[in-house]
């Protein structure tokens, strides 16, 4: 739903800041690249249809490649804005502050940063929200003190609901899908699952102040493969599956649902008319699970003459990519599609409850590269209970896909996200403690591939070997895709040297770090 209609500001309105913290990697890792702050802008469209006037401070967004070192953390590095810099933009009539939290590898500085601004804003009233709160929101809110409230799952409504609540003086135990610490000190939960917005297509479109995409646009960030004005968007919200790895289930539910064709035509429209866009990047979890909705969309694309690039680098399934879906995909622009077949051993696929046909999977990417899309592979390895035979078959389903033609894959190393299942299984056996040093392995583990002592739960196969792994499989599948592809070569040295799009996420990866290197 648009929301460029102007909306009159309520005149007893608080100030709502909104804040993104910077990103905290891995000194001598790749850092975990800056994307456009999708969720806050979605907050902020929905709480302006309702006469709030939201302020985004984007710690991450607004201090693009400046790179320093936050105290306390040796071997790290955050990428954005300092916490002085970050404080300092909140406006000083902020009554209402929101921090985004959603990644766990993040929690360390977060918290930090919750702190720095409950010392400069005493009296207002500190939200926090994302799948990392939705996880964890007991521990997060006796962690932090300074944190008054979390938000639990899909956020828009239950936010407007707390500024509401605050508003009206009333207290928050009444509303759905919040969490806090009582004042006798007992942890309050109002629901159990977090609650979903069941009008999708009531949700407003993202709200983008002026002048906050063009900082990404002409820094060159994106999430997957870049192209010179990229805008992220979804399609649906949720996901049906239950693997076993993920955390949507705690923070999503697993109900799914896909928006209405015509909206998302007309925000597609509204990018080109209004920022002339190249790409859309598609942030979904799983983007395509409907053959009748994907083909409407795209058949509505064409019939309006929408001309921009599509990618889907989020990793998505292959049930409905036939050779007619995958052609039409191809038609109406789609340019870069990552699968996430996750494992080539059906073993650990029914241990993770990845269900999935992995032959057919396999048929899509070799269609999308016949079609001439550019295709990724997600694959991962060590989950707790793979043997090192499952490892082995993953692995050398990873060097078929690439000898087949696939552009990129990395072989993973399986991370314990907050909220999974198989996170809570090892909580509860006690083999994993939940700690700083915990989330900041969970940042360092996959984008430090000189790590030979990386996190790991499996009790087959050690972490140097797994790393060992990683390492060697990661060069030989690089090196084999532009040994058999020398036009790859080329396309990469001319990528990188000059201001031309970047066609995969490692060549995205490799220009960011020359412009870090250059300062610019």
């Amino acid at each position: 739903m648009d929301t460029n209609d102007p909306h009159p500001v309520r005149a007893d309105a608080p100030t709502v800041a909104l804040v993104r913290p910077p990103v905290i990697f891995k000194n001598r890792g790749l850092a975990n690249e800056a994307t456009p702050a999708l969720g806050l802008a979605y907050i902020s469209g929905y709480i302006l249809k309702f006469g709030f006037n939201p302020v985004l401070i984007d710690g991450m967004g607004e201090g693009l490649n400046n790179i320093w070192a936050p105290d306390g953390y040796p071997d790290y590095a955050c990428q954005g804005l300092t916490f002085d810099d970050i404080v300092s933009r909140i406006p000083d009539d902020a009554a209402v502050i929101g921090v985004a939290a959603m990644f766990s590898g993040e929690w360390p500085i977060v918290r930090e940063l919750i702190q720095d601004i409950r010392r400069r804003f005493p009296e207002a009233l500190i939200v926090a929200g994302g799948e990392h709160l939705t996880a964890l929101p007991e521990y997060c809110l006796r962690d932090c003190p300074a944190l008054d409230l979390c938000v639990l799952g899909e956020g828009e409504r239950t936010f407007k609901n707390v500024l509401d609540a605050r508003l009206a003086g009333e207290p928050f135990d009444g509303i759905d899908g919040v969490a806090f610490i009582d004042a006798e000190g007992n942890f309050v939960r109002s629901s159990g699952s977090p609650p979903r917005i069941r009008e999708i297509d009531e949700i407003p479109w993202p709200h983008w102040p002026e002048g906050y995409m063009e900082r990404f646009w002409s820094s060159g960030k994106s999430f997957g493969p870049q192209s010179a004005r990229d805008m992220p968007m979804m399609f649906s919200r949720g996901c049906p599956y239950r693997c076993t790895f993920c955390s949507n289930e705690g923070m999503w539910t697993t109900r799914y649902v896909l928006r209405d064709i015509e909206d998302v035509v007309a925000e597609t429209k509204h990018y080109v008319e209004k920022y002339d866009i190249t790409a859309v990047q598609l942030y979904d979890l799983t983007a395509i699970t409907k053959k009748r909705w994907i083909v409407g969309l795209l058949t509505r694309l064409l019939e309006e003459g929408v001309q921009v690039q599509w990618d889907f680098p989020s990793g998505t399934r292959s049930e409905i990519l036939d050779g007619e879906t995958l052609a039409l995909l191809k038609k109406a622009g789609t340019n870069y599609l990552c699968m996430a077949p996750e494992s080539g051993s059906p073993r650990t696929l029914k241990l993770i409850q990845k269900k999935i046909d992995l032959g057919k999977m396999t048929q899509a990417m070799r269609t999308a590269k016949g079609l001439g899309m550019t295709v990724r592979a997600n694959t991962i390895i060590g989950f707790p209970g793979e043997k090192r035979s499952d490892i082995y078959k993953t692995l050398f389903y990873g060097l078929r896909l690439i000898v087949m033609g696939v552009d990129e894959l990395q072989p993973y190393i399986f991370m314990p996200y907050p909220g999974s299942t198989i996170f809570k299984g090892l909580v509860a056996e006690g083999a994993l403690e939940v700690s700083d040093d915990y989330f900041l392995a969970l940042s360092g583990l996959n984008s430090d591939l000189l790590s030979f002592n990386p996190l790991t739960f499996n009790k087959n196969v050690g972490a140097v070997e797994l790393a060992f792994y990683r390492l060697v499989f990661t060069m030989l599948s690089y090196g084999l895709s532009y040994l058999l592809h020398p036009s790859r070569i080329v396309r990469t040295i001319r990528n990188l040297v000059t201001h031309e799009d970047a066609a995969t996420v490692f060549e995205h990866r490799l220009k960011d770090i020359f412009r870090r290197r250059k300062g610019s």
